[in-house]
């Protein structure tokens, strides 16, 4: 996807026209409700006629023609919310698409360090959330300091801890609704760092879940100010416990969001040692058992009141026990299964890398689940279930 002089508009031209056959296909061979995905085929078309208007300027980098991979593509508040690697100086704009001719307005720009990644290769991800935007870019050009973020909107900035997280590759990161309590809602973040235990048979990488509290404003000006004060994590497991094989690197998630959020479920993807390939589901209800009521790893005393972890209205007046809970031990004793726990849900020999799942209508009105995996080149699978 790497590009120079702006001249992406004809990459986009060509990814439309993909794009296009894709959904095609999907949805003759696999029912995918094309609704689902209008908002991503609008981005596009915007994003396309954005990067014409950029070719027309010819924008330059001391050293030559800019290359600038566009990585973040969101709805934010009222705009179209779209950041790229800008020669390596990242750089962001709020597009507002004029009707009814699709004509586009650049109305500001913003300096895009810590939302998107200085060269496409690095690890980023983004997410919105009732006009806030979330983030995991690198701060530097040599791809350090990479971790997730509140980085813009209606409240206050947060990130993370230092040493929460040891070399992470973020994969995913979701919102979950609670309509009936809202101020409890929380959003997780799927990544996977490398583990702290060296021995031979240790696999270097562990997949994790994190969770943080959609209401955090951070700690005190005295301790975590403008820290998360709600971040835990844990592992994630996906195996045959019985022939002692474990998929340990977590490659992408889709969530299945339901009604009620405890009937959300997690569909992960994981590749092994050996380039297989497993697929396991995780109940969101029993993520949020094991955040609630999991040992701390490494803390013996007694858990403070409230909880770590615990949802407040106003993090800055957390106690000082229960925010030192939090920077010292987020991780949690207990591991999360999968709800298939003794044998994955799927498992392959094909290097898969992508995953989505859709749930469909048939003729006779019954629903199903339809799972969609891709790899990087050009093996697709799809199973009805």
């Amino acid at each position: 996807m790497d590009t120079s002089g702006f001249n992406l508009v004809n990459w986009f031209g060509f990814a439309l026209v993909v794009l296009a056959s894709i959904l095609s296909i999907l949805d003759a061979r696999c029912a995918i409700s094309k609704s689902k995905l209008s908002y991503l085929w609008i981005s596009l078309k915007l994003v396309s006629v954005f990067l014409g208007s950029l070719t027309a300027c010819q924008l330059y980098c001391s050293a030559g023609p800019c290359k600038n991979v566009i990585t973040v593509i969101q709805k934010f508040q009222d705009s179209l919310f779209v950041c790229g690697t800008n020669g390596n100086k990242p750089q962001c704009w709020k597009l507002y698409s004029q009707m009814p001719n699709h004509t586009l307005e650049i109305v500001e720009s913003y300096e895009g360090t810590g939302l998107s990644p200085y060269v496409y290769s690095q690890n980023a991800l983004s997410l919105t959330v009732e006009g806030d935007l979330y983030a995991a870019a690198p701060l530097y050009s040599d791809g350090s300091s990479l971790q997730f973020r509140r980085k813009a909107g209606s409240r206050t900035n947060v990130w993370m801890y230092d040493k929460w997280v040891t070399e992470p590759t973020f994969i995913s990161a979701c919102w979950v609704r609670r309509r009936e309590e809202p101020d409890k809602e929380k959003i997780y973040i799927f990544f996977r760092e490398k583990n702290s235990d060296s021995s031979p048979e240790a696999d270097p990488w562990i997949s994790r879940v994190a969770q943080v509290c959609k209401v955090d404003e951070g700690g005190s000006k005295r301790f975590l100010q403008n820290m998360w004060t709600s971040f835990l994590k844990a592992r994630l497991v996906c195996g045959i416990p019985n022939e002692s094989l474990y998929f340990n690197r977590l490659q992408d998630v889709y969530v299945l969001h339901a009604e009620e959020w405890r009937d959300s479920q997690v569909y992960a993807l994981f590749t092994s040692s050996w380039n297989g390939t497993a697929v396991c589901v995780y109940s969101m209800e029993e993520i949020d058992r094991i955040f609630q009521n999991s040992p701390f790893r490494g803390y013996s005393n007694d858990i403070p009141n409230p909880r770590p972890g615990t949802c407040v209205s106003d993090s800055k007046d957390l106690p000082l026990a229960t925010v030192n809970v939090i920077k010292d031990h987020p991780e949690m004793t207990d591991w999360i299964h999968p709800i298939q726990p003794y044998t994955p849900f799927y498992i392959s020999n094909y290097n898969y890398t992508k995953i989505v799942v859709d749930r469909v209508q048939a003729a006779d009105y019954t629903m199903h689940n339809v799972l969609l995996l891709a790899t990087e080149v050009d093996n697709c699978f799809c199973k009805i279930f």
